[in-house]
């Protein structure tokens, strides 16, 4: 039997509890990290997912969310900050991921100035034709900025809106309850 991929977006608000429940069981087996069962208590209702179905089977997930970066002598950019990239392992090397992450870089590149992730998988984003920030990387927080020295695989996908950046400079972005980064 052919094996048909299709990839679907939706929003968090309208996605039902069987979809919820298949994108955190994607999540969780592919992380092997039990925290993504309280993936949908981080996400705002307008989070857009990304997934990627073989026949009609979740095999393949990303969440954009909004966040701003701020590159050292710039405006804040309204960024599409890219979480929860999962692959089913039985799934995983046959270009379900790839597929999920041109698809949201598409569907993104008129409404956001850049894109942005954090990642211990820099080569799969490379090839796709993320960089990665090799400048220093803070989070602004009410009191100033808060230094993050020993954060590493910050990355960006440069849009339409983009404007011109020194990769080298530093980069910020806003503190949220669980994280920085």
């Amino acid at each position: 039997m052919e094996d048909t991929s299709t990839i679907v977006a939706a929003h968090t608000q309208d996605l039902n509890e069987a979809d919820r429940t298949a994108i955190i069981q994607v999540c969780r087996e592919a992380c092997n990290n039990p925290d993504f069962q309280r993936l949908f208590s981080f996400l705002p209702p307008n989070g857009l997912h990304v997934l990627g179905y073989s026949q009609s089977q979740l095999v393949s997930h990303a969440v954009v969310t909004t966040r701003w970066l701020q590159p050292e002598g710039h405006a804040l950019l309204k960024t599409a900050y890219v979480d929860a990239v999962a692959t089913a392992p039985a799934y995983q090397g046959r270009g379900f991921g790839s597929m999920v992450m041109r698809h949201l870089a598409w569907r993104i590149r008129d409404e956001y100035d850049i894109a942005g992730l954090e990642t211990e998988r820099i080569a799969f984003y490379q090839r796709l034709g993320w960089q990665v920030w090799r400048g220093p990387l803070a989070g602004r927080a009410k009191h100033g900025l808060i230094a993050t020295p020993d954060q590493t695989g910050v990355m960006i996908l440069l849009l339409p809106r983009t404007p011109e950046l020194d990769l080298e400079s530093r980069l910020t972005i806003e503190c949220q309850a669980e994280r920085i980064w």
